[in-house]
């Protein structure tokens, strides 16, 4: 019996550490390892056909990638993913701009299209339905192993009747309102857009529409030496300073704690494959 394959498209927003890139390979490799690994475990198995693009596209730091023009995305591709990034979500580089571009034709033109994104291709896929996406108050940073409270609709997602779920965190800047119709021509009216979960820090976890978007702002695919090495580019780019140290210091306390990426993978792709549309 042939196995059904998922084809996802993933869009990289940044490169991994130099170490992570030669032990794993770029965000799309590790990225295409995990829902990989989570297509073996659903029942039925389903493969994974992963095309990865890289976006960044700014030259004076050496980064020269392209955001391609929605026409150039194959037919057959119905689910894209978004990584996480140094750059933030609500600025407007050229490219981030072009990025923004990009996901609304899609949604426009692509009804069958499924959209997931990680951290800033979280916080990007609210900005472009009309979220506000802006520094926490008082710029402070969520690090490392964070435990959530999902809400109901988290635990459907989830398959679970656990309160809680813990991933990785890696970011200041959030997601604060939940976009609706009345925030972008994307939505129609009556669209339920659903936060699947909540921290102390960030209250707003992840978004989720029926057949349509399924969002995180944890991280999937971080484990502890991922955690040490994206603090260490962080703060090299002046991005976690000083003021920041009980932060990383508590996420170099609990970088090897044991964290739900995997889940997540999981629950992602049960999105893409259409098992959640039950769940409105």
């Amino acid at each position: 019996m042939s196995t059904e394959t998922i084809k996802m498209l993933v869009l990289e927003t940044d490169s991994p550490h130099p170490h992570t890139l030669q032990e794993t390979g770029s965000f799309g490799q590790v990225f295409s390892h995990v829902f990989k690994a989570a297509g073996q475990n659903h029942n039925p198995p389903l493969g994974i056909d992963v095309d990865m693009h890289y976006v960044v596209d700014d030259p004076a730091k050496g980064k020269h990638g392209h955001v391609p023009k929605f026409e150039e995305i194959p037919e057959d591709v119905r689910a894209v993913l978004i990584t996480g990034s140094l750059y933030d979500a609500h600025g407007n580089d050229p490219w981030i701009q072009d990025l923004r571009s990009l996901i609304c034709d899609l949604w426009r033109t692509r009804p069958g299209m499924k959209f997931s994104g990680i951290c800033f291709g979280h916080q990007l896929l609210g900005r472009v339905l009309g979220a506000k996406v802006e520094p926490t108050p008082g710029k402070q940073w969520e690090l490392a192993h964070v435990n959530m409270d999902l809400t109901e609709v988290g635990q459907k997602l989830f398959v679970t009747n656990d309160t809680k779920l813990a991933l990785h965190q890696m970011h200041q800047d959030q997601v604060s309102t939940i976009p609706s119709s009345n925030s972008t021509d994307l939505l129609s009216p009556g669209t339920k857009v659903h936060n699947w979960a909540s921290s102390e820090h960030t209250k707003i976890q992840g978004l989720y529409i029926r057949d349509r978007l399924f969002t995180s702002q944890g991280h999937l695919e971080i484990d502890g030496p991922m955690v040490h090495r994206q603090l260490q580019m962080r703060i090299e780019a002046g991005a976690i300073t000083e003021k920041n140290k009980d932060e990383v210091q508590y996420a170099e306390q609990t970088s090897h704690l044991e964290h739900d990426g995997e889940l997540l993978a999981a629950a992602i792709l049960r999105f893409f494959h259409g098992d959640d549309h039950d769940i409105e």
